[in-house]
């Protein structure tokens, strides 16, 4: 299970081998779900409606959205900022598994709470999201403007977007959407790791005794699980971080339909309301949860692979020193 755990072995692991599960798993994870991040990504910016009565916009459901991206961008569209997206995942994974790792020790040796209770997780999870987010934003934003940009590209290369925000917009741009975003972090990493703490233990509850063969299986379950009910109840933030992180970005919209400039956090709130309802905070929301079911899974899957990987080929090279 993730997080530290005096009565397992795996605790043993050093930060540089929990940083490289965190990193492959995040490499790993980026890859799969990169064309449902695009489709999310375009439903989020998208101002006018999705479905039902009135002006639609470009963009109307997860198959027709993907038909046209394929249509106009080729299938290299859903792949579209996948260089920043790649290093954002790499450097979140590290980040957020090896601050996670370290406080939940750190609640076990300085506190008397348990650290496999959800509550520790809820706590830990969200304090690591947020040092992980405050490390990588420069990249979320990036990730972003990639995926929102249609064609002609305003951005050719990553070198090319990072010269030109900085000269353009200057060097905060890049942090455009942080208070929004750590406001949907904390809640939303900590509810994925104390869910997936939560669905481990009504998994193993409701198993047979024994030695259990499906453990992989159970990690990506309990995941993709965590990762819905995380995702449904943050999810608006996120939106408001998105519509944030794309502003002076506006001619780059202009294909995809109406554009707005919002000021700060309050503004964007409140004309969302204004102009698109209650349902305009849950655009994309279906793209959404399928991702967040696919990436989480696949996050604590693949985390957790590796890290029994890594601590059996560290048991075989003490087994062969001690050999020799």
């Amino acid at each position: 299970m993730v997080g530290y755990d005096p009565g397992s072995e795996r605790h043993l692991l050093s930060t540089a081998e929990v940083a490289t599960a965190g990193s492959l798993s995040g490499l790993v994870t980026r890859a799969l779900i990169s064309p449902l991040d695009v489709i999310k990504i375009r439903f989020q910016l998208q101002i006018e409606r999705l479905t039902g009565n009135g002006i639609h916009g470009k963009y109307s459901g997860i198959v027709q959205a993907a038909r046209l991206i394929l249509k106009e961008e080729g299938l290299s569209g859903f792949w579209k900022g996948h260089v920043p997206a790649q290093l954002l995942s790499i450097s979140y994974g590290a980040v957020q598994f090896v601050s996670f790792e370290v406080l939940t020790e750190v609640f076990h040796t300085s506190t008397s709470l348990d650290t496999r209770a959800p509550v520790v997780h809820f706590l830990c999870g969200g304090l690591a999201a947020c040092s992980a987010t405050l490390t990588v934003q420069p990249l979320d934003t990036l990730r972003t403007r990639f995926a929102a940009q249609g064609e002609p590209k305003v951005y050719k290369t990553l070198r090319h977007a990072i010269v030109t925000m900085s000269k353009t917009e200057g060097f905060l741009t890049f942090y455009q959407g942080l208070c929004p975003t750590l406001l949907a972090v904390f809640p939303y990493a900590g509810l994925q790791f104390a869910s997936y703490n939560l669905l481990q233990r009504v998994w193993k509850a409701a198993s047979p005794p024994g030695p259990n063969k499906i453990d992989n299986l159970k990690n990506l379950l309990c995941g993709s699980g965590a990762g819905v009910i995380s995702k449904t109840l943050t999810y608006p933030l996120d939106l408001i971080k998105k519509r944030l992180q794309v502003g002076g970005f506006e001619q780059a919209r202009a294909a995809f339909g109406e554009v707005r400039t919002y000021h700060g956090l309050r503004d964007c709130v409140y004309r969302i309301h204004l102009e698109e309802g209650l349902k305009g905070f849950f655009k994309g929301l279906s793209p959404s949860l399928l991702k967040a079911a696919v990436s989480t899974g696949l996050t604590f899957f693949s985390y957790e692979m590796f890290c029994s990987v890594l601590w059996n080929l560290k048991k075989t090279r003490e087994v062969r020193k001690v050999d020799k």
